[in-house]
């Protein structure tokens, strides 16, 4: 296949790109660079030894958009592009909805002109809002007591997808719920650079291992776990992009919905353990209060994607932080040094 990547030079996009090529298919890479580097894709070409071409443009952008594609060759899509950072959606709502959702339908829309008939598109885990289980399927109700508009641009996205495959039954949509992808390619040559401060636990842990931040900081040790800090579900980024590799070429007309993590949580403490083990070095941290909405403990159910994509996760937390360290290590500066 030829895959258009929207968002294809960010974190789980660069790497989804080599999974894809290493599997034969050809990628085109669409981003406007507002929140990554063309330098990202420049290393997946070093890696994987292809060509890629790069389609710079704003997807929300519908003429610009229509105009930067014509004539670019492409028969499916896997859409990545998109605003991120759960706390900054809180505090631009506007902004989030109108870059996720606008972007998504001006793909819709281009995807119809076209007659291209297969898309899978990275949702999220939050769409599950507060859940009620500790491990998650596919049945568990979303849209219900989510916190952020990050979390509900997802489900917006997720719904209007559906309502478009209902309109166009030729449409084969796969929509992925990640759970918390971490990691990097084991060259460390790509890997996640946030702008700014990050959002997520493993680049800001990271980071205080290289020196480039001074302590992290643990929101609450009191929840009912077994060392009182949250317990997640962290996927290697390498294993979440195989996942899209094998949602993309399982898809079938209709609208199907798969979990992507590794079925196991870890804790707080735990991967800082693990990330000082991979670094050789102490990461420093202070315990904070806990942040208003976050729940004790959020696990995927993975069983569905591991039966009908024959996909399931094979890295383990610890490969993750090796990988993660030698992307930071070698990239104090991210991309840009």
């Amino acid at each position: 296949m030829r895959v258009l990547l929207t968002g294809g030079a960010g974190y789980i996009g660069t790497h989804t790109a080599l999974a894809l090529i290493a599997r034969g298919h050809d990628v085109v890479v669409l981003d406007d660079f507002s929140n990554s580097s063309p330098e990202a894709v420049r290393r997946v070409e070093e890696l994987s030894g292809a060509t890629i071409p790069v389609v710079e443009v704003d997807l929300a952008d519908r003429a610009a958009a229509s105009a930067a594609l014509e004539g670019v060759e492409f028969d499916s899509v896997i859409h990545f592009a998109g605003l991120k950072a759960v706390g900054e959606s809180v505090a631009q709502p506007t902004r989030y909805y109108r870059v996720n959702i606008d972007s998504s339908l001006v793909l819709l829309d281009l995807l119809a002109e076209r007659g291209v008939d297969r898309l899978v598109f990275s949702s999220s885990a939050t769409v599950y809002g507060d859940p009620a289980v500790d491990s998650i399927d596919e049945g568990q109700p979303v849209g219900v007591g989510l916190t952020n508009p990050y979390g509900w641009s997802k489900f917006m996205i997720e719904q209007i997808i559906t309502d478009t495959q209902r309109a166009r039954p030729e449409l084969a949509a796969v929509l992925l719920r990640y759970f918390n992808p971490v990691g990097a390619h084991p060259s460390g040559r790509i890997g996640e650079d946030p702008s700014g401060i990050p959002n997520n636990l493993m680049p800001f842990i990271a980071q205080v291992a290289v020196g480039k931040r001074e302590r992290l900081s643990v929101f609450g040790d009191s929840y009912p776990t077994a060392d009182g800090t949250g317990v997640r579900d962290y996927i290697h980024v390498m294993d979440l992009a195989e996942g899209h590799v094998a949602a993309l070429e399982a898809a079938e007309q209709g609208v199907s919905v798969y979990n992507l993590g590794s079925g196991t949580g870890s804790s707080v403490l735990e991967v800082i353990r693990a990330f000082e083990e991979a670094a050789g070095r102490p990461v420093p941290y202070d315990v904070v209060a806990p942040r208003a909405g976050d729940v004790a403990t959020v696990v995927a159910d993975p069983a569905r994607a591991n039966a009908e994509l024959n996909w399931r996760t094979t890295r383990s937390l610890a490969e993750a932080c090796r990988d993660s360290w030698a992307w930071q290590s070698q990239n104090p500066g991210g991309y840009a040094g």
